[in-house]
């Protein structure tokens, strides 16, 4: 069986264990309401055109967090990366932090960004950081020393050693960081927006839940991850086609 079969197959299991559960009476149907109310609710959410600015303004501090967040990590990566005293002092504090959750933040970029997009915009940006300066800083340890020495003996500049031979040579590490990067700061900015926000998905989404509207709910749920999907769909594409190009 292929593996588009599989994904199908996958998918319409999903599907109809979802609806059987939906049908059997088990659940309370506003916990699970049938897939069929989830769908005429996302064709009706379609046809509003809140939906679309409550997506853009999601894209938006997805976007903007995420670009923030990965030139600082790749920045500070190279950086600890380059000075192996600096990357074993600072290892323990990135690693804790990289673990805590970034929501318990949200207090304190609300005070410093405001309550209006800098904060998400922030969420984002600090969720992004960690996994892209980790991969890059972990990338620079796998970068052969011998390609920085030869850079240097025909007078390479700091900023020629960074872009003729560690970014390439970090290119594929640095890549991973970032679609990971991406997918938590999306996390981080819905959870933003559905602890406080005027417009954005999960601002929505939060809306439906308040006023119990649970089909509603589910639908915007299943817009956010589709978008998350394609997003990380074109994140890998760029990848790959920039890993081909610098292997030719």
């Amino acid at each position: 069986m292929s593996v588009p079969a599989i994904r199908a197959a996958t998918l319409l299991a999903i599907w109809a264990a979802w609806e059987a559960l939906a049908r059997s009476g088990l659940v309370y149907e506003g916990i699970v309401p049938s897939s069929l109310a989830v769908a005429a609710s996302m064709i009706h959410q379609f046809s509003d055109p809140a939906i679309y600015f409550d997506a853009l303004q999601t894209a938006y501090e997805v976007v903007a967090g995420f670009a923030v967040g990965s030139a600082a990590g790749v920045g500070i990566g190279l950086l600890l990366g380059a000075r192996r005293f600096a990357d074993r002092a600072a290892a323990p504090y990135v690693q804790g932090l990289a673990a805590t959750p970034k929501i318990v933040f949200l207090p304190i970029l609300m005070l410093a960004l405001g309550v209006g997009a800098g904060s998400k915009i922030g969420m984002g940006a600090l969720s992004a950081f960690f996994p892209v300066v980790i991969a890059t800083a972990e990338g620079m340890r796998g970068v052969d020393p011998v390609l920085v020495r030869v850079a240097r003996s025909f007078n390479a500049s700091g900023v020629q050693i960074v872009r003729t031979v560690l970014l390439p040579s970090l290119l594929e590490p640095i890549l991973t960081g970032m679609r990971l990067g991406l997918g938590v700061a999306i996390v981080g900015v819905l959870l933003a927006e559905i602890k406080f926000a005027k417009a954005g998905l999960g601002h929505l989404a939060i809306q439906h839940y308040n006023f119990f509207r649970t089909a509603d709910m589910y639908a915007v749920l299943m817009i956010t991850f589709a978008l998350a999907l394609a997003a990380n769909a074109l994140m890998g594409a760029a990848g790959r086609r920039l890993v081909r190009r610098r292997v030719r």
